[in-house]
């Protein structure tokens, strides 16, 4: 169920790098022809299709679709495909989990004042928008549900279903 729900905020991503185009469509009107360019647009894109390649990571995983070697996992046995499905799901489990600790500690510094207030990171451009601290807090999100989806993958892959 989970990876289903990941599976359609998808689109909301995808729309994020259409929308992302469309605004640099816009910039490069503005500058080039009226020469009238915007303080917003660069960081805006970025930050949209940051978050895009964000989601992607859990995109793939929902769907089962990351990244193997299969040089050498294709000319094996199916039991012993499942036991490295289970083993590298579980590794990557863990690894997320790691990472998820190591966002955290970002987010600690990127969402908080030492006097413990919350105050969202900003650019620190003309602009200044908080799109460093939200980003890292979103890639906390996505982390850590990762590590959840990993591990529901490993279950699945012990029961038997993939």
């Amino acid at each position: 169920m989970l990876g289903r729900w990941i599976d359609r905020g998808g689109i909301v991503f995808a729309i994020g790098i259409v929308l992302s185009m469309v605004i640099l469509i816009n910039e490069v009107l503005l500058r080039y022809l009226f020469n009238a360019p915007t303080i917003w647009a660069h960081e805006t894109t970025i930050f949209l299709c940051g978050t895009a390649f964000i989601y992607g990571g859990l995109y793939c995983t929902a769907r089962d679709k990351h990244i193997r070697v299969v040089l050498i996992y294709d000319v094996l046995p199916r039991r012993l495909r499942r036991l490295l499905d289970i083993v590298i799901s579980l590794v990557c489990a863990g690894a997320s989990a790691i990472f998820s600790w190591a966002a955290w500690t970002m987010v600690l510094r990127a969402a908080f004042r030492p006097d413990g207030s919350f105050r969202l990171e900003r650019s620190g451009s003309a602009w200044d928008p908080v799109y460093p601290g939200a980003i890292k807090i979103f890639l906390l999100a996505v982390l850590a549900v990762m590590a959840v989806q990993f591990l529901l993958l490993a279950f699945n892959y012990a029961r038997g279903r993939r």
